[in-house]
């Protein structure tokens, strides 16, 4: 029988896309094609309870492998508590979960050869034909993007002792600066295990991942942690987006394919965050009733769009952040912004500040240069500058 939607890349996106539309569209036939051996890769996505409706937060619930009530923050200038609830999924129930409840035919280690928008051609010679087609196959190289990059090397550590944090440290950057800005990122697992990060906001998107590794056991140490056995380590360097242009970046794409995920620009701009973009995205396909090509295609080029606008002013942020200071001192950008009102900054991390909240950000002593933030404001001049195009 023919598919009514094939998922190309079994990531977050697609995932969740699926996960959706079983409870909206059981009908629906569905299959994901994942080149690996499981599904979402090895990772942890985070997010605030605020960022998602509570409808969403009910039905992400099931993924959901970690809750803690609040979150902290450490900075040279002070600490802070903040009382937002902070969530996880993990990859590992990700893949269970879809794989348990057979919410897809499935198709591991498969690979991808070409997409058009009624079908997939296999790396095997098959031909798969399909109703509708969604790219997820994760971020992709574009000369139409500005781009910084948040880079990380965790390691998921197992302690001869409890660590006592009853919640996750969302920023310690208390931390020598270095590639960037820096900061580490811990999250409690259980009372003798957590995820710890050593991540840089960083010009250039190499990763030396021995050093990291070596800096992020330090920093454990010095926490007073005593590490019996390392379990797991998980890596990423993600995009930050300073400037763009987005109809020349959906021109590199594949016509009549729709896109999701990292591969649609669908993640917040400055923090990186992926997992509300996704589950919106999901919520979007499933409201719609349409799973053919030219309306997923349609579709996910107008909520990319939608996105895009909505953002605007944090690719301006970034730009500020990666172009007006040094890069040094780019954590006193955060430590400023961390000293504000604590629901500014759930609407910050939501990707929906109002335009209050923008003016705030922007007014009172600037932690960068005025006269290099001012250079920083036309995102059509940095890319002439940067990409060559207008």
């Amino acid at each position: 029988m023919v598919p009514d939607l094939v998922l190309v890349g079994g990531g977050l996106a697609n995932s969740l896309i699926a996960w959706r539309l079983a409870t909206r569209r059981p009908e629906a036939r569905i299959v994901i094609l994942e080149q690996e051996g499981t599904l979402g890769g090895n990772h942890t996505w985070s997010f605030h309870g605020t960022d998602l409706s509570e409808t969403q937060r009910e039905w992400l619930a099931p993924l959901v492998e970690h809750d803690w009530r609040g979150h902290e923050v450490r900075f040279p200038a002070f600490h802070r508590q903040l009382r937002g609830s902070y969530h996880a999924v993990t990859s590992e129930r990700l893949h269970r979960e879809i794989q348990g409840r057979q919410i897809a035919d499935i198709r591991l280690g498969e690979r991808v050869r070409e997409l058009c928008a009624n079908g997939v051609a296999l790396s095997t010679g098959e031909f798969m034909p399909a109703r509708g087609v969604i790219d997820g196959r994760g971020p992709r190289h574009s000369g139409s993007l500005v781009l910084g990059y948040q880079k990380f090397i965790g390691l998921e550590l197992s302690l001869a002792t409890e660590h006592r944090l009853a919640n996750p440290i969302i920023m310690d950057a208390t931390v020598s600066q270095a590639d960037g800005y820096r900061f580490m990122y811990v999250l409690p697992l259980g009372p003798r295990r957590l995820l710890v990060e050593d991540t840089r906001y960083s010009d250039g998107a190499d990763l030396d991942d021995q050093s990291l590794r070596r800096q992020t056991l330090a920093y454990a140490a010095a926490q007073g942690w005593d590490v019996s056995e390392t379990l797991r380590e998980e890596r990423g360097v993600l995009p930050i987006l300073l400037a763009g242009d987005l109809d020349a970046y959906w021109r590199e794409g594949i016509d009549g394919v729709g896109r999701s995920g990292l591969n649609a620009a669908l993640f917040h701009p400055t923090t990186g965050y992926s997992l509300p973009y996704a589950v919106r995205l999901a919520d979007a396909i499933a409201d719609s009733g349409q799973l053919d090509g030219a309306s997923l295609a349609s579709l996910t080029r107008r909520f990319a769009d939608q996105v895009w606008r909505q953002t605007r002013f944090f690719r301006l942020l970034n730009r500020m952040l990666f172009r007006a200071g040094r890069p040094e001192h780019r954590y006193r950008v955060l430590q400023r912004f961390y000293g504000l009102n604590e629901s500014l900054i759930a609407r910050f991390y939501a990707g929906r500040p109002s335009l209050a909240d923008q003016a705030r950000l922007l007014t009172g002593k600037p932690p960068v240069p005025v006269i290099a933030a001012m250079r920083c404001l036309s995102e059509r001049k940095l890319l002439r500058r940067e990409l060559g195009n207008a």
